[in-house]
């Protein structure tokens, strides 16, 4: 039965709410259907704001694909911003979707994307929005199946309580052949039990917790077993074959409210032929596949009239390494020039061919160089696998300034292995450096921006394996950059620094296995919303809730596995275990190495 709430909406909520437009719904392309007219409804979910889930990708690549099928309805879901969950509290009324106001209870499928840790309190306050118990365990048969994806299902043990199914790896063609067995399950009135039991069997990439425990040791996993026949207990990543052919939007939603991105996006490669030992992506989106350089203009062409929206965005997690982008680049430059649309080509590699991109794209607005150099010297960047050379980072920035880019970003990371505090203060230094560089080309000094985040150790990665820092080193080399930049009275520098406090949240949850569930769902039943948001992000709630369960925030963070140790995430796709020990072990060599030297 749909239920559609929207005079209720209009009448309790709407009025009252700081922005009406994340709810309203009604955007320019967007796809709305006849509810009570289709065999199956998925609500599909980005838990943060409307702004940052419209900006969403993957989001709506799903939603596109979905709604391309007549009998299959789908529609978004946000998390409401504080003031609209206390309207929704106040008045008894259950989250809705933006197309048809219908309560999530109308929904065969609640699906969320999992980008990162700190949005899993998000998720659990949607789930109880929408009525339904938190945990999956207590729901009822007449309740919506409960499903996630996005990067976090390699790693989603945390969430395993909340959580009916987890799609790993890639969703295009995963989502289509989960919809049919879920329709086909529906149509024949089987239980819902018994359709998680069948995708469970049938697909690789499918892994509901409901059918494997754990059993523990200490703070080790000692087991992990299926607790019916016939099921796997390894899982493999959902992989797009056909790249080329692959779902791509080409009539984006044109958002109400300015979201933070708002573009023309065109994913040109999936994978990444680099293997940053701290990247997750790089490690578990594999294998690299190339969209066709016509593909991709037809689909930036065909996107543009539908939105005219003023920049095209080319994704990929290593755009520089797309064979034919000098030609890609000109030609969409060629094309859009006269409509004053620009081009803009993320996730760049220092290298020969980033030297001549600056030229590619002269007609471009230049708004900022990004470049993730993540570490000040190169010693650092051989053991985590990050082949940047200062010969052509200097050689890339110098290009860029006279190319006429003024402004230039720089990405860093501490807390990485072998590094000293002659490392962290080369940061300073470098980016002075670099800031001075441009005085070669106008006699100015460039303003320059630093962003400074801590490292995370990541499932499915080398640095996985290893601890994070303590707090208190990350506190000292944020202050010893900030002398740093006073001694050498480096006023054009702007740094910028992640929280610390966020970071050690996420790498205590994001390596934890399925206990942290009660973890997560304290720190929400306490208060803990938006934690990507500085200011929601309350840190002395999540203390509490470790500390509930005797457990230790900064231990949980700083904790290392044994090489031999059964890992929390090791069943849930990515690569082989023997592969990433590989990896590990040229890095831990690399350190002794230069430790010796020294």
């Amino acid at each position: 039965m749909v239920n559609i709430i929207e005079d209720q909406i209009n009448e309790k909520v709407m009025p009252f709410v700081r922005r009406p437009g994340r709810y309203i719904g009604g955007e320019v392309n967007q796809i709305k259907k006849d509810l009570s007219k289709c065999e199956l409804r998925v609500a599909i979910c980005f838990p943060d704001v409307y702004e940052v889930a419209m900006s969403n990708s993957g989001i709506a690549i799903i939603y596109d694909i979905l709604n391309s099928y007549d009998d299959i309805a789908a529609e978004r879901v946000f998390s409401p911003w504080v003031d609209a969950e206390e309207l929704l509290r106040k008045e008894k009324l259950p989250l809705f979707t933006l197309e048809s106001k219908a309560d999530l209870k109308s929904f065969d499928v609640i699906g969320f994307s999992l980008t990162n840790e700190l949005c899993y309190t998000n998720v659990l306050n949607v789930i109880d929005l929408a009525g339904l118990e938190v945990r999956s365990a207590k729901r009822a048969e007449s309740d919506p199946i409960v499903i996630a994806g996005g990067g976090m299902s390699n790693c989603c043990e945390p969430m395993a309580e909340f959580i009916d199914l987890f799609v790993i790896g890639e969703g295009e063609d995963a989502i289509v052949e989960l919809a049919n067995l879920i329709k086909q399950g529906k149509a024949k009135g089987t239980c819902k039990e018994d359709i998680l039991f069948e995708a469970a069997k049938k697909f690789e990439w499918a892994y509901v917790p409901r059918f494997y425990e754990f059993e523990y040791e200490n703070d080790k996993v000692k087991s992990f077993t299926a607790k019916r026949d016939g099921l796997a207990t390894r899982f493999e990543n959902s992989v797009v074959e056909d790249f080329e052919n692959a779902a791509m939007v080409t009539k984006p939603i044109v958002p109400f409210v300015e979201a933070i991105q708002e573009r023309v996006c065109v994913e040109v490669m999936r994978g990444c032929p680099g293997r940053c030992r701290f990247c997750q992506a790089s490690f578990c989106r594999r294998p690299i596949r190339f969209r066709s350089k016509e593909k991709i203009i037809e689909i930036a062409k065909a996107a543009y009239e539908a939105t005219g929206f003023d920049t095209v965005s080319l994704l990929s997690l290593s755009t520089a390494d797309y064979p034919q982008l000098e030609e890609l680049a000109t030609e969409l430059h060629d094309y859009f020039k006269e409509k004053h649309v620009g081009l803009s080509l993320p996730s760049l590699r220092v290298d020969q061919q980033l030297k001549l991109l600056p030229e590619l794209v002269t007609g471009v607005r230049k708004s900022g160089l990004t470049i993730a150099i993540e570490a000040a010297s190169e010693r650092v960047r051989r053991i985590v696998n990050k082949f940047i050379k200062d010969e052509d980072l200097f050689a890339a920035v110098e290009a860029a300034y006279k190319a006429g880019w003024q402004r230039i970003k720089l990405y860093f990371m501490v807390g990485l292995p072998g590094e000293t505090e002659e490392d962290i203060k080369q940061i300073v230094h470098l980016s002075y450096k670099l800031a001075k560089l441009r005085k070669k080309i106008d006699n100015k000094t460039a303003n320059i921006n630093v962003a400074v985040s801590w490292l995370v150790p990541k499932p499915h990665t080398p640095l996985g394996l290893s601890g994070q820092q303590r707090q208190g080193y990350f506190d000292k080399a944020k202050q010893m950059i900030l002398d740093e930049k006073f001694k050498l009275r480096a006023g054009f520098l702007q740094f910028k620094f992640h929280d610390i406090r966020s970071s050690v949240l996420e790498s205590a949850i994001g390596r934890g296995d399925r206990r942290l569930g009660k973890v997560i769902e304290y720190a929400w039943r306490n208060g803990a919303r938006f934690d990507l948001w500085r200011e929601m992000f309350d840190y002395q709630i999540w203390e509490k809730a470790f500390a509930k369960y005797d457990m230790d925030i900064n231990k949980q963070a700083e904790k290392s596995f044994a090489e031999d140790e059964i890992l929390p995430w090791e069943h849930l796709g990515g690569p082989d275990k023997g592969y990433i020990l590989d990896h590990y072990q040229q890095a831990m060599q690399l350190c002794r190495e230069d430790a010796g030297a020294e």
